[in-house]
């Protein structure tokens, strides 16, 4: 009965019902009928999932962009697309209409970035970019992104993910913890981090350097208070800088990785970027 009563409402009155929906439920309703399957097709909803600056994002793209719909507009932009020079990637979640961004390693602040004796600059084709950071050999590394909360979805809670590879030749970057941070306006959150998983023979080693010092540190990861790296679905590995709060406004995101104090080379990282997206609670 309550489909029958669905069945007898104005075309445009069931589309506004559904754009108060979700993409997936959107998606599913379309099959109970052809009421609901042209609702659902309808501009008003898809217009409502999509982000209030789309027009300017799809201005914005490396490759044009094909659709003769905003119901088709929207799932093309829920897979990745270039942006900006290719030095940015956006997607939309599709179960959300949340924006999320990579910014490419070109966007960030590397110290010593442009040294080529500390670092170098190439294409790899795992990498969604045209250029990766890889890091020959430094005593300090800093790593730092930007971004504004007007590009992001408001009220949404966001993390931010340093993206990596670690080269089979890497050295020193489980030696000593680096410090993460998330600023936003006057709050600033920091964790401690590794960018190698935990080898324990090679802490054995470690300790006869670093003694008590590097002990107490690797024991916090153990117990889960620093972060460590994890493998992410596309290859790379990922390592979460902190999260924060995107409220209405235009506030800028700093988020950053440095090396704590007690200077050491280390070698072997790749850098393809930062990812900022939608933290699900």
């Amino acid at each position: 009965m309550a489909g029958l009563g669905f069945n007898m409402l104005p075309n445009d009155s069931v589309s506004t019902i559904l754009s108060l929906t979700s993409p997936p439920d959107v998606c599913r309703s379309s099959l109970v009928s052809s009421t609901f399957r042209s609702a659902a097709d309808s501009y008003v909803v898809w217009e409502r999932f999509l982000p209030s600056d789309y027009w300017d994002i799809v201005s914005r793209s490396v490759t044009p962009l094909k659709f003769s719909s905003k119901h088709e507009l929207f799932f093309c932009l829920c897979n990745p697309i270039l942006i900006d020079g290719g030095n940015k990637s956006f997607t939309l979640e599709k179960s959300t209409g949340k924006k999320s961004y990579i910014l490419s390693a070109r966007e960030l602040s590397i110290t010593w970035g442009d040294e080529p004796t500390n670092w170098s600059w190439k294409y790899i084709p795992e990498s969604r970019f045209s250029e990766v950071a890889v890091l020959k050999t430094i005593s300090q590394l800093e790593v730092q992104g930007k971004i504004k909360t007007q590009m992001l979805s408001q009220n949404t809670t966001y993390g931010a993910y340093l993206i990596v590879k670690v080269s089979d030749g890497a050295y020193g970057l489980d030696s000593i913890p680096s410090e993460i941070s998330i600023e936003v306006g006057n709050h600033v959150s920091t964790n401690t981090a590794y960018l190698q998983r935990v080898d324990h023979k090679k802490q054995q080693m470690e300790c006869l350097f670093y003694m008590n010092r590097s002990q107490m540190l690797k024991m916090r990861v153990n117990q889960g208070v620093n972060k460590v790296l994890r493998e992410r679905e596309d290859g790379w590995m990922e390592i979460e800088l902190g999260e924060f709060f995107s409220a209405e406004g235009d506030e800028e995101v700093k988020m950053s990785l440095m090396e704590v104090k007690g200077h050491h080379l280390k070698g072997g990282l790749i850098i393809e970027g930062i990812e900022v997206r939608h933290k699900h609670k």
